[in-house]
């Protein structure tokens, strides 16, 4: 990573200056005069998450900022402010490591240390992060979480790109953004195959999902006493993870921590008590932001920008083919999680193997097939489901309520109608748009929702149910590469599948 390209401060005063004003929106919200009032309580939610520079996920249960949460917040936060929504990206990535990392907490100062676990005494960034480059000046934590950052950057240069250009917004995000995607494709590629790896539960962002019981088993987990569980405070415990669940989230921290946040890739990373798995949501992510940074390079102008235009449309097609060779199971009609220790995919239905469902140069007969086991009786969309559930409805670990073992979220849903849009399920698009509009509604932007009953769970007013809310409102109906403009550049959803079918790949 060229330090002396990415280092310079992108938290501007006259920025913070200008987010004080009265924000207006980037466009007219879709006509549904009933919905006016949601739209002014989620604007309200994002108003009082502000810090100044970026935004809480929750002021009481996350007082910090986090990565992908920033992320998707900033897709809703340019319906309203575009110059907010650029800071909220500027301020996460101005974290970013040396090595390209983009962690997935940068911390508040001025928060006390016991308001969150695991606070920055532990995760110890500027000292055991050092080799690795860790900034000097901010305390972060040292894993990462799914890269949405790419495509967040491009949806929100396109609310404003007036404003976008003269502030160089995705000029000076670029190089952060290619540095991050280099580090994910190079140093996380434990498997060898291209795929990136996480070696963390929070890393994949569902954090306690079954998907993990099998991997995490091998995990011995921390004393008690060695931690105390803030998160307990603000949340029912039936709502929260287990003790025994979370007591391995700790060990798996404080190992990596003391190693000094070093990567194993080959045959080590697979090794005897080892947690790496090939996700299919954070690769499909990764996959879609490297569209969004073909798309931003476009933008950009210029022989050098065209050539890395071309490599990340290229790399994003490979890695699509990769992730289908890797990860789809034709049997469940899904993709499944990859134990790189075992290397045998892992048999349970989450909601983390329909997300790639939003990729453009999906396989058409792939898209099918997840289409049909989104409405199946493993996630019951269009049925007997309001929303769909982050675990298998009809699995013996499923749990409406309890964090990702049943429960519906409000990104993942997001996702999944973006995907729907995408491969022309317009109604099934429309429907779950509605559902998750009521569910927003009557649970005051929970954190996440019962996926039958669409009752609160976790947090209230949280950022991203309130952000991906206003994004529903006013661009409800685009696809995931269109922007207040329309289509930019041609139309990249097709454009992508066209270039895929000329190689025998994007039909069957």
């Amino acid at each position: 990573m060229d330090r002396s390209t990415t280092t310079q401060p992108l938290a501007h005063r006259a920025a913070r200056r200008a987010t004080a004003t009265s924000p207006s929106p980037s466009r007219e919200p879709l006509s549904e005069p009933s919905r006016e009032p949601l739209r002014e309580r989620a604007a309200e939610v994002l108003w009082a998450n502000w810090t100044g520079t970026s935004t809480v996920p929750s002021r009481a249960l996350y007082p910090h900022q986090w990565s992908w949460d920033s992320a998707f917040i900033a897709i809703g936060l340019r319906h309203l402010s575009p110059l907010r929504a650029q800071l909220e990206l500027e301020t996460l990535l101005a974290a970013q490591w040396g090595d390209g990392r983009v962690p997935h907490i940068v911390f508040n100062d001025a928060v006390p240390l016991g308001a969150y676990f695991p606070s920055p005494d532990f995760w110890r960034s500027t000292t055991a992060g050092r080799a690795a480059g860790a900034p000097a000046d901010v305390q972060t934590s040292g894993i990462v979480q799914p890269p949405v950052h790419a495509l967040a950057a491009w949806l929100v240069h396109r609310a404003d790109p007036g404003l976008s250009r003269a502030r160089a917004f995705l000029a000076r995000l670029r190089p952060r953004l290619a540095a991050w995607h280099h580090y994910l494709l190079e140093s996380r590629d434990a498997g060898g195959a291209g795929l990136a790896a996480v070696l963390h539960p929070w890393e994949q962002g569902m954090d306690n999902s079954p998907c993990w019981d099998g991997p995490l088993s091998r995990v011995d987990p921390a004393e008690p006493g060695a931690y105390r569980r803030a998160d307990l405070a603000h949340g029912a415990p039936e709502d929260r993870p287990t003790d025994a669940d979370y007591g391995r989230y700790v060990r798996l921290a404080a190992d990596y921590r003391d190693r000094g946040y070093a990567d194993v890739t080959g045959p080590e990373a697979t090794g005897p008590g080892a947690f790496r798995v090939e996700d299919p949501a954070f690769n499909a992510l990764l996959i879609a932001s490297e569209h969004a940074l073909a798309l931003i390079e476009a933008e950009l102008g210029g022989r050098a920008a065209a050539a890395r235009s071309y490599g990340h449309r290229a790399r994003a097609r490979t890695l699509t083919r990769t992730l289908v060779a890797r990860l789809w199971d034709p049997g469940r009609e899904l993709f499944l999680c990859r134990d790189l220790r075992s290397g045998e995919l892992i048999g349970e239905h989450g909601v983390t193997g329909l997300i790639p469902l939003a990729l453009p140069a999906l396989p058409s007969g792939v898209a099918a097939a997840l289409v049909r086991t989104a409405r199946g009786p493993h996630f019951g969309l269009g049925g007997a489901a309001r929303l769909v559930p982050s675990h298998d409805l009809t699995a013996a670990a499923f749990d409406p309520r309890r964090y990702w073992r049943g429960p519906a979220w409000f990104n993942t849903n997001w996702l999944v109608a973006k995907g729907l849009r995408l491969h022309g399920e317009r109604a099934l698009a429309d429907g779950l748009r509605a559902a998750m509009l009521d569910a927003a509604d009557t649970s005051g932007f929970a954190e996440y929702v019962h996926p039958y009953t669409g009752e609160g769970c976790g947090a209230r007013g949280f950022g991203w149910t309130a952000a991906l809310t206003l994004d529903l409102l006013y661009a409800g109906r685009d696809g995931l590469f269109e922007g207040a403009e329309g289509k930019p550049g041609g139309a990249p959803e097709e454009e992508f599948a066209e270039e895929s079918a000329e190689e025998g790949w994007g039909h069957e």
